[in-house]
């Protein structure tokens, strides 16, 4: 098994390779081919000689379920946990249950979480409805949590949603956090919605009501200002398909700014109504950042958004709670990435990283450039 572990020495000893090795591999070169990938880059990653067999097996699974060969993964796991004797192993059997999981495979789950509460003599991790294939379809939408402010402080902030958003093709952001608003960033926001729909970009809003809330309790009828937060006012109320509101409003600011207000339009963007799990997964502005579904290839946009991100942070914290799968050159490019971090004085914490990921990240070395903490 291929993996940067150690590597035997002219005297037979084991010494540690220089991570700087592993930070300018080319892991596309190889199209997200694993065993070409591991081929090509065989002479500067370090080889796995005579570890122990939880090692060995570990490597060997994480590195069959990144590259899609669960039902393999799951053969390996699960005929070696069988031999184990009671309290022995117990992150291996934490991968067959996560591999169980994943996948969806809800009867081999029950049978073995009995065996694990037996060698353990401790509960068993519960099935989440969540982590089931069909309950959490990948969306290729990304997502933007706005924080508590709206204002000038957000420029570069909306600098990467507007690159993001026109890269995909479409983008959610999530208002409902929104407490403040002045008129820059009124004027920002309303600024990145049009640029977005004139370049044919799917936008969808969530939380209108709430801003349209805020917003109505900062502006006074008559008094000649902030026209740039009535405006983003109504365009919430178009949103919420509030026409009674928008009526009221509309008239207030025909007599405050002595000119015709926005007319009527049905909503042409999805006001979005969005649930406790798309609030977790979202790409939190303020907080933090989230890798989530599948996780492929050199050119995963997440990763470069990941770099993208840690650019104005000095601390990183990456919600992995959603994250399914990672592939062996996805995770190539993400240790590059991790890497250069580290070198530039940035600590990246990994948190809730289910056990089959974790196992491919340690493969990868990404646990020496990065924390890295499994879910519970």
């Amino acid at each position: 098994m291929v993996g940067p572990t150690h590597k035997k020495t002219s005297t037979g000893g084991a010494s540690k390779a220089p991570r700087s090795e592993l930070s300018t591999l080319d892991f596309g070169a190889a199209g997200g081919d694993v065993a070409r990938a591991l081929a090509a880059c065989a002479d500067k990653m370090e080889v796995h000689e005579g570890g122990d067999a939880f090692g060995v097996v570990s490597e060997e699974a994480a590195v069959l379920y990144a590259n899609g060969q669960n039902d393999a993964a799951a053969g390996v796991l699960s005929g070696f946990v069988a031999t184990l004797p009671d309290g022995q192993g117990e992150f291996m059997w934490l991968m067959l249950l996560d591999l169980y999981k994943l996948t969806g495979q809800r009867a081999s789950f029950d049978e073995h979480v009995i065996a694990y509460a037996r060698s353990f003599e401790k509960s068993p991790p519960p099935w989440d409805v969540e982590d089931a294939p069909a309950a959490r379809p990948k969306s290729s939408t990304p997502t933007v949590a706005m924080g508590a402010a709206l204002n000038e402080q957000l420029a570069k902030q909306f600098a990467r949603v507007r690159e993001t958003a026109q890269k995909s093709g479409a983008v959610r952001i999530d208002l409902s956090r929104l407490r403040s608003a002045d008129e820059a960033g009124c004027q920002m926001l309303r600024e990145l919605v049009s640029d977005l729909k004139r370049s044919a970009v799917s936008v969808r809003l969530a939380g209108c009501s709430a801003v349209a809330n805020m917003l109505g309790g900062q502006v006074m009828a008559g008094r000649r200002e902030n026209r740039n937060m009535w405006l983003l006012l109504l365009d919430m109320l178009q949103h919420t398909d509030d026409i009674d509101r928008f009526e009221e409003v509309a008239v207030d600011y025909a007599v405050t700014f002595e000119e015709s207000p926005p007319s009527w339009e049905p909503p042409t963007m999805e006001a979005l109504v969005t649930t406790t799990a798309e609030l977790e997964s979202a790409v939190r502005m303020d907080q933090g950042f989230v890798l989530e579904g599948d996780v492929l290839g050199a050119s995963a946009d997440s990763i470069r958004q990941l770099a993208a991100f840690a650019a104005n942070h000095s601390s990183i914290e990456v919600d992995c709670s959603r994250l399914r799968r990672m592939d062996f050159v996805a995770a190539g490019s993400l240790f590059n990435v991790l890497a250069t971090l580290q070198t530039q004085g940035k600590l990246v914490t990994l948190k809730q990283v289910n056990a089959m990921v974790a196992a491919l990240l340690r493969v990868m070395g990404v646990d020496q450039v990065a924390q890295l903490q499994l879910r519970r």
